[in-house]
């Protein structure tokens, strides 16, 4: 792309390019001269410049955004002002473009990924509710993608500021239809239930490749919103499991009321969906593996968000896998519960296996052998002279389980000694038992977020070999490489 004008952009931004085109304005690319940067900057609309009352509304909206600024998953935006009476925000530029764009090329994209994306925006989102911040346009064309492949919610705020949630500007609703709730399709204001309510279109969209109540026609997408049933996932898609039917139903319930309280818990019930039909309670990698920003590193003041409110992930199935992630100011794991609830039942021919109650160890002091980095598989794996849970079955299966889900809890220091069971049970199972590759990963990843990342790589680099082109596992060896 060539530079535009260069007066069109306060002069600190330099070298301006054109990346994108929206109903509210232009956006650039261009370098930050004072701090070095590659930044993203949108303009409001020319059209719409010339309303002082937008003009204000605009400034006003992208100021509420930028307070969710350093929130997880959220993009970043660096100022917020006029120049030659047009408004402007620079924001971090993302170079992995939108979901939209990987939709539109793909088509379906991998549940791993799906999933990894959902709770990256779900994050974004309960934060922004819990600030009283409602996006009003979810959609995937505002879920970005940096360099790593993780997502950042961008525009909060901001599409109702030019009015594009009241379906009236053509050419820019079209697409925003498609995720309008009922109550904005009935021309009622968003509200954070209406939010939640456009992430379970993207969820369906991620998974199937189409919207629910695609329609060439906007006012006929619009009326299906209010009117027309859910459709089912697998009839859409014949390799998805009709046990997503229900989370979908109640996440994308015409009344707000009786949708998910929160984005989290709506995204932990697809998880636990997919991973009944799979017949696997690892089927999935745990949530952290996909929320940090940079390299898994030790817990510390900052870099790892709290998840809260995941109560209830299973509500719809009759399983009660309650999930917290928790951090204190000082960087330590939170105390483990001591009680987990165990389930045995069969789906389709499949036994799912769900921790049973356990006391929670002591804090475990491990030894273990240094890894050989240019090595695949774990000469030795590491040794625990800890306390062992009181109640724990030798079957490396349910060891894994109970280690994944207190990873998912953020008790890694309580999971280390029942992965490492795991992987010791499990070696050299390989092909004829998935559960060596995802122990494998699940351990690697818990060493390296303790910060013993030359150990963790070991077993991820098991892990790659057991579960090849798993995209999961190559971006958490990346991580760990860097750090």
């Amino acid at each position: 792309m060539t530079d535009v004008e260069t007066g069109i952009l306060p002069p600190r931004y330099r070298g301006p390019q054109p990346i994108g085109r929206g109903g509210m304005g232009e956006i650039y690319r261009a370098t930050d001269s004072a701090l070095g940067r590659a930044v993203a900057v949108k303009l409001l609309a020319e059209r719409y410049a010339q309303d002082e009352a937008v003009r204000a509304r605009f400034t006003r909206e992208a100021l509420a955004a930028a307070r969710l600024s350093g929130e997880p998953s959220t993009v970043t935006i660096f100022d917020v002002g006029e120049w030659n009476e047009r408004p402007f925000i620079v924001m971090e530029y993302l170079s992995g473009g939108s979901l939209d764009d990987r939709l539109r090329a793909q088509g379906a994209q991998r549940e791993a990924d799906a999933l990894g994306w959902l709770e990256q925006a779900a994050l974004a989102l309960d934060a922004a509710h819990a600030q009283g911040v409602v996006h009003r346009d979810v959609k995937p064309a505002n879920l970005m993608l940096d360099r790593d492949g993780n997502v950042h919610v961008a525009d909060f705020g901001i599409a109702s500021a030019v009015g594009l949630d009241s379906m009236t500007m053509t050419g820019t609703v079209l697409g925003t239809a498609g995720y309008l709730s009922p109550e904005q399709a009935q021309g009622s204001r968003a509200t954070p239930a209406s939010d939640r309510y456009a992430l379970g279109i993207v969820a369906f969209e991620l998974l199937t490749g189409e919207r629910p109540f695609s329609s060439e026609s906007m006012t006929a997408e619009a009326a299906a919103h209010v009117h027309a049933p859910v459709p089912s996932v697998c009839d859409r898609l014949s390799s998805l499991p009709c046990e997503l039917d229900p989370v979908f139903q109640r996440a994308l319930a015409k009344d707000p009321d009786e949708r998910y309280p929160t984005c989290a818990e709506f995204v932990a019930d697809l998880r636990h969906a997919l991973s009944e039909a799979a017949g696997s309670t690892r089927f999935l990698p745990p949530v952290a593996a996909r929320v940090a920003r940079a390299a898994p590193a030790p817990r510390r003041g900052g870099a790892w968000p709290l998840l809260g409110a995941l109560a209830g992930a299973a509500a719809l199935a009759g399983i009660v896998a309650a999930v917290l992630l928790t951090r204190d100011d000082g960087g330590k794991a939170a105390a483990p519960p001591t009680v987990v609830k165990t389930i045995v039942r069969t789906t389709r021919g499949t036994t799912v296996r769900v921790p049973e109650t356990v006391t929670a160890p002591a804090t475990p002091v491990t030894t273990a052998v240094p890894a050989d980095p240019g090595t695949t598989t774990p000469s030795t794996p590491p040794t625990t002279t800890a306390a062992a849970p009181a109640v724990v079955s030798g079957d490396p299966h349910r060891l894994n389980d109970q280690g994944y889900f207190r990873m998912q809890r953020g008790d890694y220091v309580g999971a280390l000694p029942l992965l490492q069971q795991a992987v010791q049970g499990l070696q050299g199972t390989g092909p004829s038992d998935p559960f060596e590759g995802y122990a494998n990963y699940n351990l690697g990843y818990t060493l390296v977020a303790l910060g013993r990342c030359s150990e963790g790589l070991t077993y991820l680099r098991r892990a790659d070999v057991l579960e090849p082109g798993n995209g999961d596992v190559r971006r958490a060896l990346a991580r760990a490489g860097k750090c």
